[in-house]
């Protein structure tokens, strides 16, 4: 069966269907954001086991309708699946509440007697979280927007995207019948159908936030939405992005060829239908890359996902050829753009000059398989053209060890999210530390990120609960935190201690009970630790924290703290080796890219605090 050349249609959500679904969504929130972490990872848990045992159903579907290589679908559902597990293990874990306990001191030094008071992050509400049309899973129905609201303690509700609506329909059957298989209200997930009900749910006075994949006019305009709200809500969206990849004199000379072969690559992968694709390579004007990408065989000719995109593509790539002062590389007025057949790769070239006097029309988004290529003259000119671009999703640099490039990352640095050394932007690793935002237009919350789990900080606001009875706040604020969550504490009067307990029984002091399995009710035993507990020397995981000591304890490491004066830090932290990680067998490690950043280059200094996993510094941002 051939690729269907439409959109798909399929009767809209009224306004009146929209109600009941937002209706049932704010009435499941309130058992929803009440079940215990480890309750709420076992069913995410459950929905990415019934993904993976659909497989075999759910990628012919999406062959049909997306028009996706097979290998590639099948690879995105199993990155689709993995994020899913990985916000279970965050659940597990249980520092992503942040929770931290001020006991009442009467002599705090501040100037008054400090009540006490105890914080962590909380589920904010439903949800609604736009699909996007070219990740049909990975950014889609059971995506990374809805696994991270669902994982915070907050029900979805899904805009289905009109280019894969039998996929929507299908894997949304998957995940509520998983849902409910788990004991769950199946009502914590639903879908909604067209434009308009996308508007409602957006304005609907019970749902909290919204996530969005997208183009800059669909996502500015539900942002816009989301604002003018009597009660504006938060809308998490990524909207477009240029991802300049900028090439030293130095790399151009060294590694011509390795160069031009990862930007045809990283440019016409998936039909260059990705967020991340590079619209522009900024290279020295008389490289060998210019003509290697003159003579270079370029992918023939493929369908993209829809015909409103390969419309959307043509006009793009029509006014980028018809500008004087840009001429056709590969494609382009060559014929690249033909009306009614499948669009072909472009690479099209100007210089440095002409990109300054017309930035805003030829930094705009071309979504699919073409880039501009743009030459300079001295290398000093590459942070000018950086500071040409609004913000970025990413930006690359492909450079040698000597090459002076520290004005040009930090220029990259304010303009983009992610900052690539010897890499390519395309490939997004779905990891811990991984940032998938920037400044606008890249994303509407450049503090965020979509990817990894990292992305459940969003959905989770902070409160606070000055003075309450033991019995009355949230589990994991209260000294016998049943939850069993990590989290801060006040150990003594003076000189306050900080210390992050694994388990179960946070009350600091003797007797104090740690559990390595963070989350874990039930468990509240005391770990034994490996000192006596009443010195810095020799205390490790369980050790009690003592009265005007300072303690950092989490479940992969054993790192204390000398016991620092009233009026100064903590002089220097010890911190012993990691204890063995509890990783479950999926979770596989993934290391990117073979040419690091040389130190020398580096925009972060080393800050001597108290690491969980590894005994070395943690990087710290330079300001200035």
């Amino acid at each position: 069966m051939t690729a269907s050349n439409t959109l798909s249609t399929v009767r809209v959500t009224s306004s009146e269907e929209v109600g009941y679904v937002v209706a049932d969504a704010a009435r499941a929130y309130a058992a929803w954001k009440r079940t215990p972490p480890r309750e709420r990872a076992r069913v995410l848990d459950a929905i990415a086991d019934a993904l993976d045992a659909a497989a075999a159903a759910l990628v012919p579907i999406a062959l049909r309708e997306t028009r996706l290589p097979e290998d590639r679908l099948t690879d995105e559902l199993t990155r689709t699946t993995f994020q899913i597990r990985l916000f279970g293990e965050t659940l597990r874990e249980g520092g992503f509440l942040d929770a931290r306990i001020d006991h009442a001191d009467p002599e705090w030094p501040a100037g008054a007697p400090r009540p006490d008071l105890r914080r962590m992050k909380e589920p904010l509400g439903p949800v609604a979280v736009f699909a996007a049309s070219n990740f049909p899973f990975a950014f889609s129905v059971a995506g990374g927007d809805t696994a991270s609201a669902l994982a915070a303690g907050n029900p979805v509700i899904v805009k289905v995207h009109a280019g894969h609506l039998e996929l929507s329909r299908a894997t949304a059957e998957v995940v509520s019948a998983a849902i409910e298989g788990a004991g769950a209200d199946p009502a914590i997930f639903s879908l909604v159908y067209g434009t308009e009900a996308g508007r409602l749910i957006v304005t609907a006075r019970a749902v909290k936030a919204a996530g969005f994949t997208g183009s800059i006019p669909g996502g500015r305009a539900l942002f816009d939405l989301a604002q003018s709200r009597p009660d504006p809500i938060p809308f998490y969206g990524e909207l477009g992005s240029n991802n300049p990849v900028f090439v030293t004199r130095g790399a151009a000379e060294t590694r011509a060829e390795e160069i031009t072969e990862g930007f045809i690559e990283s440019v016409t992968g998936r039909m260059g239908q990705i967020s991340t694709k590079p619209g522009t390579l900024i290279v020295p004007r008389e490289s060998r890359i210019v003509e290697l990408l003159r003579e270079a065989e370029l992918p023939g000719a493929a369908p993209m996902l829809n015909d409103r995109l390969h419309e959307e593509y043509e006009r793009t790539l029509a006014q980028f050829s018809a500008r004087h002062g840009v001429d056709p590389l590969r494609g382009g007025r060559s014929g690249a753009v033909r009306p009614g057949a499948d669009p072909a790769p472009a690479i099209l070239i100007t210089q440095a000059d002409y990109l300054r006097a017309n930035a805003r029309q030829l930094l705009e988004e071309c979504f699919g398989p073409a880039s501009l290529v743009v030459t300079y003259g001295e290398q000093d000119d590459l942070a000018e053209i950086a500071a040409l671009y609004p913000g970025q999703l990413t930006a690359a640099v492909h450079s040698e060890p000597d090459c002076d490039v520290e004005g040009l990352l930090e220029v990259l640095a304010e303009k983009s999210g992610r900052v690539l050394w010897n890499q390519w932007p395309t490939g997004v690793s779905v990891s811990y530390a991984q940032q998938h935002g920037g400044p606008y237009p890249a994303s509407t919350a450049p503090g965020t990120t979509s990817v990894g789990p990292a992305a459940i900080e969003r959905l989770l606001p902070p409160a606070a609960y000055p003075g309450l009875p033991q019995e009355r706040p949230p589990q994991p604020l209260r000294d016998d935190n049943p939850w069993g969550c990590p989290g801060w504490s006040t150990g003594g009067p003076r000189g306050p201690s900080r210390s992050r307990a694994a388990g179960p029984g946070r009350a600091t002091g003797p007797g104090r009970a740690i559990d390595r399995d963070a989350c874990q009710p039930g468990q509240g035993a005391r770990q034994p630790g490996r000192g006596d507990g009443q010195s810095g020397r020799g205390a490790g995981r369980g050790a009690p924290a003592r009265r005007g000591r300072q303690t950092w304890i989490s479940p992969r490491t054993r790192t204390v703290a000398r016991p620092p004066t009233q009026t100064s830090r903590p002089s220097s932290w010890i911190s012993t080796r990691p204890a063995r990680p509890t990783w479950p067998p999926w979770a596989a490690v993934y290391r990117a890219g073979t040419r690091p950043l040389p130190r020398s280059h580096c925009a972060i200094e080393p800050l001597r605090l108290p690491v969980t996993g590894s005994s070395r510094p943690i990087a710290k941002a330079r300001t200035s």
